[in-house]
């Protein structure tokens, strides 16, 4: 449940001056419920970090949107909390379903066809690769997973994350340096890690 906040006219007057563009009105407004806001975030999304990008989020739509609250449907807070609810609700969602394209490209990677030493032998490999892809920072995995596992290109990535090209580049390239020396550390150097 979300603390309740006194209802004020200074509230609503807070968002008519955000709708005509005052930066020291919607600092006022952070002021007053970022702390109320964060704690409903962290209650639905179990992150601090994505909570704290969520909040942010949030009041850029209060900055973007200030014009579109109408008092007469509602309360200045309740507004709020609906928009943060919104879109906690919403990155949480976006989690899951990348978390589902990480399991299932970690789960359909292609088995190579050999003989029982060859299969044992690969299999071995493909279980400490991906041991060392777990232990990768998630944005590094999920363009490596893309680029490798679904074959796209860094410019699809990037679209497809909705994320700037820069840092998809960035992203793979310290996700590789991060694989080849934990590959280098389980599977020996020079044990053919061509990356």
């Amino acid at each position: 449940m979300v603390e309740a906040a006194p209802q004020t006219s200074h509230d609503t007057e807070l968002l008519h001056a955000i709708a005509r563009g005052d930066e020291s009105a919607l600092a006022a407004l952070y002021d007053r419920y970022h702390s109320i806001l964060l704690g409903l975030l962290l209650r639905i999304l179990h992150s601090r970090v994505e909570a704290e990008d969520v909040l942010q989020e949030v009041f850029l739509q209060i900055w973007q949107r200030a014009a579109n609250f109408d008092e007469a449907r509602g309360r200045a807070f309740t507004w709020m909390v609906t928009l943060a609810r919104s879109r906690a609700i919403d990155r949480l969602r976006a989690l899951q379903s990348r978390q589902r394209a990480d399991d299932t490209a970690l789960r359909d990677a292609p088995d190579p066809v050999g003989d029982a030493s060859d299969d044992a032998y690969h299999a071995e490999q493909r279980e400490i690769v991906r041991a060392a892809l777990a232990q990768i920072p998630e944005e590094q995995r999920r363009a490596l997973l893309l680029a490798y596992f679904e074959g796209l290109t860094q410019s699809e990535i990037a679209a497809r994350l909705g994320q700037p090209l820069g840092t998809v580049k960035t992203r793979m390239r310290s996700g590789l340096g991060k694989l080849r020396d934990l590959l280098g550390e389980k599977m020996g150097r020079g044990a053919g890690l061509n990356f």
